[in-house]
């Protein structure tokens, strides 16, 4: 009503502003959301390349152990024992970025309202979602690697220098 108002009496001069506190909080929401949509976009992509990471690792690894692995299949060691045993390495790998990156993630904000004096909340809940997406991440990059090493030939791998 108030702009109605304002619009006849300044017929051809926009030389005021009308301020409701509802649409600034639905600009702050939209604002918001978007903030959400682009942190989101941010960690899916540090996830993909972490998890890529440990990908490379993991196939660098099995390139390395050749040998091992040949040994270990030779001697009777089956399948799922070397695909165990990779999984349980990229499982070990990626907790133990979780657990430094649950560290950071917790310290920056305490650091921040220790030195800003800003009031920053994390949450259990959080920290332990984090916590898990890194060891899925690890997990579910690690399959690949392990099923390569699981499907080498014992006498083709131990032949190899």
């Amino acid at each position: 009503m108030i702009r109605g108002l304002l619009e006849k009496s300044h017929a051809d001069k926009e030389d005021y502003q009308v301020l409701v506190p509802l649409e600034l909080m639905a600009q702050a929401e939209h604002e918001k959301r978007i903030w959400n949509l682009v942190l989101g976009a941010i960690a899916g992509i540090s996830l993909l390349v972490g998890g890529i990471g440990i990908m490379n690792i993991m196939l660098a690894t099995v390139t390395e152990r050749t040998r091992e692995i040949g040994i270990r299949r030779a001697i009777g060691a089956k399948r799922k024992d070397i695909i165990r045993q990779f999984l349980l390495e990229t499982t070990v790998l990626s907790a133990a970025g979780g657990v430094l990156g649950v560290v950071l993630g917790v310290s920056i904000p305490i650091a921040v309202t220790m030195m800003a004096g800003m009031k920053t909340v994390t949450s259990l809940g959080a920290i332990m979602l984090a916590f898990g997406i890194s060891v899925a991440t690890g997990i579910i990059f690690g399959v690949y690697p392990a099923y390569k090493a699981a499907a080498m030939n014992p006498i083709e791998a131990l032949r190899k220098q």
